[in-house]
């Protein structure tokens, strides 16, 4: 009973005490006290977000709701209420199969909400069930028709593809589905460590390769620096003594040179003729 039932039969209850014991009218008292009982089952309150689903003698007689309603004692029975909030499914496939046969745990949840009131409550038993199965075994058609590296590296798309398959093998029940998303992909451990493996290995190549490149193109540069070096020496001496001074520069160091040395960045000395 909602409290203006209630207090409506508490009245004609508080009426008909007084009409027995003060008036002394048994009759009156009598239907008093029916009336209470009718009133008490008629009065029906649905919330904001609710609707009722009217049913007389077997028969849809109307949607009632939100707020306050009448429907006829023994005459009416509502049949379902229907919550029009957004609502959420949990669904999770276990060790299905992906189409390059890699068993996956996949958690996904479904937003959705009831758009006709009649259908959900009539064309199917229990809606939220159906939801829940509808959902499960689409996900996992999902996962068989996709191979692992989507489901890892897209699940964009497959929110969308489950989103667009959910909704139309529901959506005759009058319900309308918002979004699907995928939470977790689980993977078994053994081929977590392969794929890191996997993913190691491939880092370490790109390294290599990249480190070939760079030995290419420094042996370029060398080649070029020394073709420039024997067309002009004086360069070739100044960057010698440009090498000395940048090891001796440091303080407290002491440096040994070969004479040889000095003869070669001696200008006047590299200039003559052997």
């Amino acid at each position: 009973m909602n409290p203006i039932s209630l207090s409506v039969f508490v009245v004609f209850i508080l009426a008909a005490f007084g009409s027995f014991g003060l008036l002394h009218e048994p009759p009156l008292a009598i239907a008093l006290a029916v009336l209470a009982f009718v009133f008490a089952y008629s009065i029906k309150i649905a919330q904001q977000w609710q609707k009722a689903v009217v049913l007389r003698l077997g028969k849809l007689h109307s949607i009632s709701g939100p707020g306050m309603f009448l429907i006829v004692p023994i005459i009416d029975t509502i049949a379902v209420w229907i919550d029009h909030r957004i609502q959420t499914t949990e669904v999770n496939a276990e060790s299905a199969l992906t189409k390059d046969t890699v068993p996956v745990n996949v958690d996904a949840i479904i937003f959705w909400q009831v758009k006709d009131t009649a259908r959900a409550a009539l064309e199917v038993t229990d809606y939220r069930q159906a939801i829940q199965r509808v959902s499960q075994t689409t996900l996992r058609e999902m996962i068989g028709a996709a191979v692992l590296a989507e489901l890892l590296s897209d699940r964009k798309n497959a929110d969308i593809r489950l989103k667009t398959d959910i909704a139309g093998k529901i959506g005759a029940w009058g319900i309308e589905v918002s979004a699907v998303e995928i939470r977790d992909v689980a993977i078994p451990a053994a081929l977590q460590e392969a794929m890191s493996r996997q993913a190691q290995a491939e880092r370490e190549r790109q390294a290599r390769v990249i480190l070939g490149t760079a030995e290419e193109e420094i042996a370029a540069k060398f080649v070029a620096a020394s073709r420039l070096y024997a067309d002009h020496p004086i360069a070739l001496q100044l960057r010698a003594m440009n090498i000395i001074y940048e090891t001796t520069k440091e303080r407290g160091a002491t440096i040994l040179m070969p004479s040889s040395l000095v003869d070669f960045m001696n200008p006047r000395g590299a200039a003559k003729p052997e």
